[in-house]
């Protein structure tokens, strides 16, 4: 995680199987993903809200234009990959200000949930075919 040679902060972040590499530059506030204005992006408020919840948290609404290309997963996987990415972004803009308000909201820790593996012998993870004793 480094500043990019256009002056830009960059974070990557990743939740389920989606991936956000995010780049933030001090500008309107203007979010953009995958080319794509945020209200075209994403449907649904409260995946807006997912996104811009390290902002609200450091008071840095509007300071900063981001930039994403994210992929992998559904609507909800990316915003959180989003979020994170975001939250990291914003370490590398002004470290020692911003850690200790997202580390305690939890945007700093990835979330570890990924879906199980199929096993063996079952129809899904943990789905089991059928039983009858007779």
């Amino acid at each position: 995680m480094a500043k990019t040679a256009n002056g830009a902060f960059y974070g990557t972040g990743r939740r389920k199987s989606s991936v956000a590499r995010v780049y933030l530059t001090p500008g309107s506030g203007k979010i953009t993903i995958n080319k794509q204005d945020l209200d075209e992006y994403f449907g649904p408020e409260t995946l807006k809200v997912i996104v811009n919840q390290p902002f609200q948290a450091t008071n840095t609404e509007g300071r900063y234009d981001v930039k994403v290309n994210v992929k992998g997963g559904g609507t909800t996987g990316q915003a959180g990959a989003i979020r994170h990415g975001i939250a990291r972004a914003l370490l590398e803009a002004d470290l020692e200000e911003y850690r200790p308000l997202l580390k305690q909201a939890g945007y700093l820790t990835r979330d570890p949930r990924t879906k199980e593996r199929k096993k063996y012998g079952l129809k899904k993870a943990r789905k089991a075919p059928q039983f009858s004793k007779r």
